[in-house]
């Protein structure tokens, strides 16, 4: 490989392969979260608990935007959750006097397997072990 024609493809090929991989385990990782996630519905419809309008927190503040979803609250800071289909949102957004008086449309993103991966220590959480957490809560209100 002293051919630098040779080694410049090797290692494009290297990049690919490494690339596929890595969005074939993202896509494993979406797949299982969007499964937990149709559970989690499932058992809210199961225990009556009807889809309620979502707002969006403001970061930093104690204001929240209306959103066009409806389902349930996946933390308590509202900052998650998931709509009657199974789809997952952040809800989280920035000030904006826009929003406060029209609202905000909110986009469904890609569940990933664990919550806040990346957070600072004590953030992050796997998606089953949150939706639990949750499940626990609602069940158990004490």
């Amino acid at each position: 490989m002293d051919d630098p024609q040779t080694w410049r493809e090797a290692r494009r090929e290297a990049a690919a392969a490494q690339a596929a991989a890595l969005q074939h385990r993202k896509d494993n990782e979406t797949a299982q979260a969007r499964k937990l996630l149709a559970e989690f519905v499932a058992k809210m419809h199961s225990l009556g608990i009807e889809p309620q309008p979502l707002r969006a927190p403001v970061v930093g503040s104690g204001a929240s935007y209306r959103t066009d979803v409806t389902g349930w609250y996946l933390r308590r800071n509202h900052s998650l959750g998931v709509d009657a289909e199974g789809n997952f949102y952040i809800l989280g957004m920035q000030p904006s006097v826009k929003a406060r008086l029209l609202g905000v449309q909110v986009q469904p993103s890609d569940p990933p397997i664990i919550i806040g991966q990346g957070a600072r220590d004590g953030e992050s959480l796997p998606l089953k072990q949150l939706l639990e957490l949750r499940l626990a809560e609602i069940e158990d209100p004490e």
